[in-house]
């Protein structure tokens, strides 16, 4: 893989922030950014990174590649074969010159990736749970390329519509994930969360004014983001706590992250 330089990496994610994940309207992905540049920072060069994902929407581009480009990394494209009728229908989102274009590795399914046991210090999914038929081979999977000492990171959206059509199988909750990661024979850590109540509200509405027709909607739209749009980020930073109900809460996206316990503990 080239080197790119921080600029360069800098640039790439703002167009994955405006073309891919529009984060301005849907703050989802924030955390899977700030995560990724974190852990990109924390490894040290030469480690071997594998990330599933499914580069098939993007042209077979793996999205998070550049920023691990001081170290090993392999990425694999999980779209199943009844993608392959809409193909790279979303490359379009990255045609950009900021992008940085890196080829996923190889393309295989979840039962059958062909990557050694033990040998990544980091396994990425980002944004692939949801996606994969086989939830117990996803989640052995990730247990097995993780090497003794290594870490497991998985981000997902708990508020999505139902998208790629059929290709969407399930949601989870935090808690969920890690029940899941611990009966796969990890060790999880602290989960992390985004978003609340107002942006849950936000993102639904986005979605619904996709449903009226042209020129109904774009006057919608006007509607919505001059008039209300304002309003629901500045009470999402203002009212942070559930007032009435304990033990609740309405965040929109999650990631949690799990290590494989070292062979002698």
């Amino acid at each position: 893989m080239p080197t790119f330089t921080e600029a360069q990496l800098d640039a790439h994610e703002a167009m994955l922030v405006e073309n891919v994940f529009q984060t301005s309207k849907w703050p989802h992905f924030d955390l899977l950014f700030r995560d990724i540049r974190r852990h990109a920072g924390e490894l040290s060069p030469g480690a071997t990174v594998v990330s599933l994902e499914r580069g098939l929407l993007y042209g077979g581009v793996s999205l998070v590649a550049p920023f691990f480009h001081a170290q090993n990394f392999i990425s694999v494209d999980c779209s199943p074969e009844s993608a392959d009728e809409r193909g790279g229908y979303n490359a379009g989102q990255i045609d950009d010159p900021r992008t940085l274009r890196v080829p996923t590795t190889r393309r295989a399914p979840i039962e059958a990736t062909g990557l050694e046991a033990d040998q990544a210090d980091l396994v990425l999914v980002p944004n692939l749970v949801h996606h994969v038929a086989n939830q117990r081979a996803l989640f052995g999977e990730m247990a097995r390329i993780a090497r003794p000492g290594g870490s497991v990171y998985v981000f997902e959206a708990l508020l999505r519509e139902l998208h790629q059509i059929p290709d969407d199988y399930l949601r989870y909750t935090p808690f969920g994930i890690q029940k899941v990661l611990v009966e796969a024979g990890l060790e999880c850590d602290d989960y992390e969360v985004e978003g609340g109540p107002f942006s849950a509200i936000g993102y639904c509405w986005i979605q619904a004014l996709q449903y009226f027709p042209e020129p109904r909607r774009s006057e919608m739209e006007r509607w919505f983001f001059e008039e209300h749009w304002p309003d629901l980020q500045k009470w999402e930073e203002a009212h942070r706590e559930n007032l009435v109900r304990k033990h609740t809460a309405f965040p929109v996206s999650f990631s949690v992250v799990a290590r494989k316990p070292e062979a002698n503990s």
